[in-house]
């Protein structure tokens, strides 16, 4: 099913408002979360790279009924939310957690892990902490720079999953 650009006219869904309208697909949820990338050992990352609009249509290929479009939107906030709270609760022991970046802004989203997370674990946006949730990326992309400047490594591979500590990029003066 295409996103919300294509429907909507819109880069994406304003507060997950129009994910807020549908009902969860638990067939499509079902098949969703037999995706072989759910199941992968931490450290992993990944993207657009992998998850796009092709992988929602693999996906909805394997069912025998279709959801509509606003019950597809409505299953794949629920599948972000139950991906990162089941990781959390796998390997870690958090009381708290702190969203950033564009799902901060996603409030459907954010009362998504909220309920999922509780009792157990506070979610809120780094906002919270004084931090804009717009500016970690940033912050991040700058403590790289720095530890590149002081010819340190900038990545752990025990979380990153690299076979080394590395200092990443490089500094050209021309």
């Amino acid at each position: 099913m295409p996103g919300p650009h294509l429907h909507h006219k819109k880069t994406y869904d304003q507060d997950g408002e129009w994910a807020r309208q549908g009902k969860v697909s638990t067939d499509l949820l079902e098949v969703l979360l037999r995706d072989p990338y759910f199941h992968l050992p931490a450290p992993k990352s990944t993207g657009r790279e992998y998850f796009n609009l092709d992988w929602v249509h693999r996906h909805l290929q394997l069912l025998t009924t279709s959801p509509t479009i606003t019950d597809v939107q409505t299953t794949l906030v629920e599948l972000t939310a139950q991906s990162i709270i089941s990781a959390i609760k796998k390997y870690f022991t958090a009381g708290e957690i702190f969203i950033c970046g564009g799902g901060a802004h996603n409030t459907f989203l954010m009362e998504r892990l909220w309920e999922l997370a509780q009792p157990d674990i506070h979610v809120a946006s780094t906002q919270e902490l004084g931090l804009a949730p717009d500016w970690i990326e940033a912050m991040a992309f700058a403590w790289l720079a720095r530890q590149t400047l002081h010819k340190k490594p900038g990545n752990l591979p025990a979380v990153t999953g690299a076979s080394k500590a590395a200092i990443l990029g490089a500094v050209y003066f021309v």
